[in-house]
């Protein structure tokens, strides 16, 4: 059985840097995020995954592939982990979408059940990608696994995983690009052992 999953974020965008909301959009890593993706290779070889899972979008598989570097596994595209669909707001700023929708982005951030305009809601990404973990789970498979995907699908999934109640998802702050949630399963339960560290 699986003993530790390792969800990884992806490097940085331009538009992560410009603060624009990303979505289902599908800009590549920038210069940063690909030197950010390329320094968590050593840390990823170490952890030694025996099965690795990414978002199809360009920056998540952009940094599976580079954080496998040299490892004799092969990531693997995975839809079901792709970011939260955020539907009308994506390509906007913060300021564009508070214009927009005032009060939307904040009940966002505060309401897992609360959808974006023609979007999904945190909520939704969570029953999306958690089959993922699940299938992982089921599967004959001993060590480690390593999930790349997003911010927004992997504060979703880390909460809803470990059975926290939606009104305290919100408790996690931010992870940063290429920082990792690390889940181990200790004697009787799943617990979230480090978040926001280095891979």
């Amino acid at each position: 059985m699986l003993n530790r999953i390792v969800l990884l974020r992806h490097g940085r965008t331009a538009w992560n840097a410009e603060r624009r909301m990303q979505g289902r959009l599908d800009p590549p890593l920038d210069e940063t995020g690909q030197a950010q993706a390329d320094a968590t290779a050593p840390g990823v070889r170490e952890l030694g995954p025996v099965v690795v899972v990414a978002s199809d979008q360009t920056r998540a598989w952009q940094t599976a592939a580079a954080a496998t570097e040299g490892l004799d596994v092969e990531p693997r595209k995975e839809p079901r982990l792709r970011e939260t669909d955020v539907g009308r707001w994506q390509g906007l700023v913060d300021d564009e979408v508070d214009a927009g929708w005032p009060g939307g982005l904040d009940a966002w951030r505060l309401d897992p059940h609360y959808r974006p305009p023609e979007g999904e809601s945190r909520h939704d990404a969570y029953e999306r990608a958690l089959p993922v973990v699940q299938e992982l789970l089921d599967a004959d498979l001993d060590g480690t696994a390593l999930l790349v995907a997003h911010g927004g699908v992997i504060l979703a999934l880390t909460c809803g995983f470990l059975g926290l109640p939606t009104d305290h998802w919100g408790a996690l702050a931010p992870l940063g690009n290429c920082r990792t949630a690390v889940l181990e399963h200790r004697v009787d339960r799943w617990r979230l052992v480090r978040w926001g560290a280095e891979a």
